[in-house]
């Protein structure tokens, strides 16, 4: 149970639904483990059976992707994008290994792969046909002839034949003879748009569908129509059921050959080619009550595949659904809901909150199994369902729709089905609200646009019936407002109903009373429409949230505003009460939930929930989990995360200690690519910097660096660069930035470079400052051979000739490191500053400042970090020393500079070269110098 001390809550992300699928093409692996589908600029993977999307391309241009093929292999995934670029992928690892220019004009909108994953071919909206061999990588054909856009591009499943098969604008189907590059023929039969081909096993027959209600039979051979089947809709798609296979339970009597078909019925159905006759239609739970016939475009199929091996068929609907079926039977396997479009209400269902009930916009509810994501569609509703709530056991909930109709549901608690089991439908108009009692299954009260509301009596053994579906009898109706209702709540204890309505009022009713709802008062005070009204748990209040964007608690005794609550930035579309009623959760237009404490009358914590309205907000009765639903689209589930934050909190500190002593052991032994590898997963570019400092220390530093540098994957070379542009802002860590810099520019491919998360913007951070160390250590060069010769020629001044030459020579031997890379003296000349030796070249007031920025050296690098990408022109305190915004070059503005820029000027005695992309020479100067 919940601890004693506080109930306050704080909720944190735990899953998220979200669209995959927002319409275009889907293919099926050939392992059929796996549904590709298009999204915008992404191709997604679903994993079939987990119901999750395990990994998703996107082309870094985020242009639409037009087309995609899957090869037969299920190696090599191609993508078209409205930029007219072809790109392979490595899917799995999401790694783009090549792109290359489509030569079509305008989009590509069909792709294919032959049956050996050799050849591709791309159908344009430019009437064209290219081939491509993605082994070799060169264009093999460009086919001309077709009209308009190619939509549909095939291989015979026998490439031997070398045939392609394409279908455009003209309707009719082209036959490409590949040996020869000519359309050898062209089948004619439809008079619409052709949706889809299929083959015969021995390649002999084919069938194609069209929009003009006919599936044909062509003979491949004499290349004629053998039958014309009329199937009276306009059909997506066609399969061959396989031969020698017991088909009976779905019509299959003869061993003629059978097809399959999908389109705008919404229903699968088996047709016998040899006779033309329908022998099978599949049933949905959904046929509209009057028993009309009409084409309801949210149910038409888009789509039909067959997975052979596991003798299954997936059909894609117009609603983005993806419902996978078992052959030979047809029985619905799985379901998987692509786009959820305006999510309008969601609920948490089922013992132990394990599904939740979601209300999108559309006649159909969905029960997501929170586990595995697995999905049913309720069909029952005829039109756009809009309200939702769960009685207190979890197992039966009621909907509202615009089909003024009211509908309870039974979820059977050891195998998760739901079902309905009762209808209530005498309003005259839409329902837009439904609240359940909340002691007992016993009633439920809808609010409709009618403006009345009515209580509706459940029959006391519906939870135990598996009869039929039931009639809902009212109770009582009662005209309550004068305009529409947008929301009823039911009091703890049964006895009281609260509507809130368009009107501006809230009103509180007695349900006591036989067969009639007495009126008890009314809460004026809202600017605007109401939208929510709820019960607190514990006290006697009620509390109503509003388009004019406040939230208000009210006295049930005298109907006064107790409280108000302002923060959201529009309407509040939904109030709940939380913490045993001393805490509120509101949720608004602004796509923002916010929880608020009573008592204070302060919100104490923003969720940026969604990116849209958020419709659906509900709390288990734990209050331990939150679902929010939105008009973007997401489902979310958030956990409370008071006590867990606590205990990570904690497990993470304790974590990071033991860590840090593991990379201090490994440090000792001198397994530097370890603890490097340990450094760079703590992210904290500091302990990745001393990382590198102690394998620079040594006699063979630089090579130890290259070694280990170049056995990290790929990843972590990726935030190494990250970490260079940091140390590289800072005249003490550039060195090193620059040691590790070198071994990647020097041994990695610009081509890898370029594909690490943003390089581009990385390597641009880089050079401000590397040209800055190069002018100062340039500045450090000249003073230090001016030095050289004062002080030789003070030497030869006053010393006798003899000695002159051998005098002469000391000092270049000094100034030699500044041409080569003296470790050993480096790190000595570090250290003596560090010990307070007293540099006195290296200016008067530095070493004061030293210790500070050593102090707030992380923040520094961070803030470093916002400016560079933010172009923050937070610098002009930093042009101190007399120093111009120009020094760095003509094009970097200074306010690319960090805050350390004074501290390049320090620290001069770091004796070596910088790199660029090559080790650079000391300028002409010196050499001459030198020599």
């Amino acid at each position: 149970s919940m601890a004693n001390t506080s109930y306050a809550k704080f909720y944190a992300v735990s899953s998220k639904i979200e669209p995959f699928y927002k319409g275009g093409k889907v293919q099926i692996s050939k392992d059929e483990n796996h549904i590709f589908c298009t999204c915008g600029s992404r191709v997604n993977v679903l994993e079939i059976s987990t119901g999750k999307i395990v990994h998703s391309v996107e082309h870094d241009d985020q242009e639409d992707i037009t087309s995609f093929a899957l090869s037969c292999d299920d190696e090599m995934l191609v993508t078209a994008s409205r930029a007219l670029l072809l790109k392979q992928w490595d899917w799995r690892q999401a790694q783009c290994t090549r792109s290359w220019r489509a030569i079509h004009t305008v989009p590509v909108a069909s792709m294919t792969f032959d049956s050996t994953s050799t050849l591709l071919a791309t159908g344009g909206c430019d009437s064209t046909i290219k081939i491509w061999d993605v082994v070799k990588q060169y264009c093999t054909h460009n086919l001309k002839g077709s009209s308009g856009v190619v939509h549909l591009v095939q291989f015979h499943p026998d490439i031997s034949r070398l045939q392609l098969f394409s279908s455009s604008l003209d309707c009719g189907i082209r036959l490409w003879d590949l040996r020869s590059s000519q359309c050898v023929c062209v089948l004619q039969s439809h008079y619409s748009t052709v949706t889809s081909l299929c083959f015969s096993p021995d390649g002999g027959t084919m069938v194609s569908s069209g929009r003009d209600k006919i599936c044909t039979v062509w003979d491949l051979e004499t290349k004629k129509v053998k039958r014309t089947v009329p199937v009276y809709e306009a059909v997506e798609g066609v399969v061959l059921l396989p031969e020698n296979e017991d088909f009976s339970q779905i019509g299959v009597k003869s061993r003629d050959l059978h097809f399959i078909t999908a389109g705008s019925k919404g229903v699968l159905r088996v047709w016998e080619a040899s006779t033309a006759r329908c022998v099978y239609t599949q049933t949905l739970p959904s046929t509209p009550v009057s028993g009309e016939e009409k084409d309801d475009d949210s149910l038409s199929l888009t789509c039909l595949l067959h997975l052979p091996s596991s003798s299954r068929l997936a059909t894609v609907t117009a609603e983005h659904n993806i419902l996978l079926y078992q052959l030979p039977a047809l029985s619905t396997q799985q379901q998987f809901v692509g786009y959820s479009d305006e999510v309008l209400d969601v609920k948490f269902l089922g013992k132990g909150d394990s599904h939740i009930v979601v209300a999108t916009n559309s006649c159909q509810l969905k029960v997501f199994e929170l586990l595995t994501n697995s999905c049913q569609i309720l069909y029952g509703h005829t039109d756009t369902i809009f309200s939702l709530d769960v009685f207190k056991k979890g197992s039966l909930f009621a909907s509202c729709a615009k089909d003024r109709s009211v509908r309870i549901w039974k979820i059977d608690s050891d195998s998760g089905k739901v079902r309905c089991v009762a209808l209530g439908s005498t309003h005259a108009n839409a329902v837009g609200s439904i609240t359940c009692s909340r002691m007992k299954a016993s009633f439920v009260v809808s609010g409709s646009q009618d403006c009345t509301v009515k209580v509706w009596d459940l029959p006391p053994d519906l939870s135990k019936t598996e009869a039929d579906m039931c009639q809902l009898t009212v109770r009582a109706t009662e005209k309550a407002h004068d305009k529409d209702i947008n929301s009823v709540a039911v009091s703890p204890n049964d006895k009281l109903l609260a509507s809130g309505s368009q009107d501006r009022t809230a009103k509180l009713w007695s349900l006591a009373g036989e067969g009639s709802i007495g009126l008890l008062g009314v809460f004026r005070g809202h600017r605007r429409g109401i939208w929510a009204v709820c019960f607190s748990p514990i006290d006697q209040v009620l509390a109503t949230s509003s388009a004019d964007g406040t939230t208000k608690l009210w006295s049930l005794q005298d109907f006064s505003c107790l409280k108000t609550f302002e923060g959201h930035d529009a309407s509040v579309l939904k109030v709940i009460f939380v913490s045993r009623g001393t805490q509120l959760l509101t949720s608004g237009s602004d796509g923002l939930v916010k929880l608020w404490t009573i008592k204070t009358n302060e919100c104490v914590k923003t969720l940026d929930a969604h990116q849209d309205k958020v419709w659906g907000l509900h709390t288990n009765r734990k209050d331990d989990k939150m679902v929010t639903g939105s008009a973007d689209s997401t489902i979310t589930v958030w956990m409370d995360v008071t006590e867990v934050e606590l205990a990570e909190e904690q497990a993470k500190q304790e974590d990071q200690i033991l860590k840090q002593q593991e990379l201090s052991n490994l440090l000792h032994e001198k397994r530097y690519l370890k603890a490097l590898g340990l450094a760079i997963s703590l992210d904290q570019p500091q302990t990745v910097l001393t990382v590198i400092k102690a394998i620079c220390q040594g006699e063979e530093g630089r090579e130890l660096l290259q070694k280990t540098l170049l056995k990290l994957r790929l990843d972590q070379k990726e935030s190494l660069l990250r970490y260079c542009v940091v140390w590289n802002t800072n005249a003490r860590n550039c060195l090193d930035a620059q040691a590790v810099l070198q071994v990647l520019l020097k041994h990695l491919p610009p081509e890898e470079l370029l594909q690490y998360q943003g390089a581009r913007t990385h390597l641009e951070g880089l050079i401000p400052y590397t040209e800055r160390h190069m002018q100062r250590i340039g500045h450090l060069l000249q003073a230090s051979m001016f030095l050289n010769y004062m002080w030789q020629t003070m030497r030869v001044a006053g010393a006798p000739m003899g000695q002159d030459e051998e005098m002469d020579t000391t000092p270049l031997t000094q100034a030699q490191p500044f041409l080569i890379i003296d470790e050993e003296k480096r790190r000595s000349s570090g250290k003596e500053r560090q010990d307070g030796g007293d540099d006195s070249d290296s200016g008067q007031d530095e070493d004061a400042n030293l210790p500070a920025v050593e102090e707030g050296e992380e923040e520094e690098e961070e803030e470093e970090e916002v400016s560079v990408t933010k172009k923050a022109s937070t610098n002009n305190r930093r042009l101190k020393n007399g120093e111009s915004a120009t020094t760095n070059g003509n094009h970097h503005s200074e306010s690319e500079e960090s805050s350390e820029d004074e501290d390049m000027e320090e620290n001069t005695n770091d004796q070596t070269k910088i790199v660029k992309s090559h080790p650079v020479s000391p300028p002409p100067q010196c050499q001459t110098f030198v020599s």
